[in-house]
């Protein structure tokens, strides 16, 4: 399988970020990495290997980012306010350094899928909904859509615009809702071991969705389906494949 691994000194966050880049397809795939991940987590657990067929087949490419997680939303010693602020330069990040590096290893304007797992879906979603422009496709697994796990109910200094279960209520703007109503929105949990919050946030997300009009496939498997990778290797190829992709 052709692999790159790339890096850099990010000016956004001022410290070195990893990525790595597997497949060579002209479909990108944005992959952010489970709570505090790193780049290498997809493969180290199985996700590349279920993936296999899409990425040597030449039909997606991937690219793996690492995290700051820690120094932002799972960083217990910081303020909300603190919190937000390191957030918003890892989004910088991801717009301005690592979409640009996307379009130059896919070329021809195809609007990115965006994924991941867990706290990664929460990644996943939140960019998808604050900036659905350069997007197609988000598809979050056992993803929480809220910052009740970081912030509590404390949504000062910025949070709530970083909390999809709380702005999305308050959103009008036809801008985005015809956007959203454009793109294609996969949300899936399963019903076992450690998904309760993921399954309820996103129930959650499918009653928002629907109240706004935003078409939404909102899967919920069933309740041997746990909060772990050999169900991730599983779903995902299952909804890219019936996504056409």
């Amino acid at each position: 399988m052709q692999t790159e691994h790339a890096a850099w000194f990010s000016p956004s966050l001022g410290q070195p970020m990893e990525m790595k880049v597997y497949g060579y397809g002209n479909q990108p795939v944005l992959v952010f990495p489970t709570s505090g991940g790193r780049f290498f987590e997809y493969e180290d657990f199985g996700m590349i290997q279920a993936l296999r067929t899409f990425l040597d087949g030449g039909r997606l490419q991937l690219f793996t980012v690492d995290s700051v997680d820690r120094q932002s939303w799972l960083n217990g010693q910081a303020t909300t306010a603190e919190k937000v602020a390191r957030h918003e330069a890892y989004e910088r990040y991801i717009l301005e350094e690592v979409l640009p590096f996307i379009e130059s290893r896919c070329p021809g304007g195809k609007r990115l899928i965006v994924t991941g797992c867990s706290l990664g879906a929460f990644h996943a979603a939140n960019l998808f909904f604050r900036h659905p422009e350069p997007f197609d496709t988000v598809i979050g697994l056992s993803g929480i859509y809220g910052l009740s796990y970081s912030v509590g109910e404390d949504l000062s200094d910025g949070a709530y615009f970083h909390s999809p279960l709380h702005y999305l209520q308050g959103l009008e703007d036809p801008w985005y809702l015809n956007r959203y109503r454009e793109r294609r929105i996969v949300l899936c949990a399963g019903q076992g071991a450690w998904e309760e919050e993921s399954a309820r946030e996103t129930i959650a997300m499918k009653n928002l969705l629907e109240a706004k009009g935003v078409p939404a496939w909102v899967d919920l498997w069933g309740t041997d389906v746990s909060h772990d990778w050999p169900w991730w290797q599983r779903q995902l190829p299952y909804f890219l494949e019936r996504l056409g992709l």
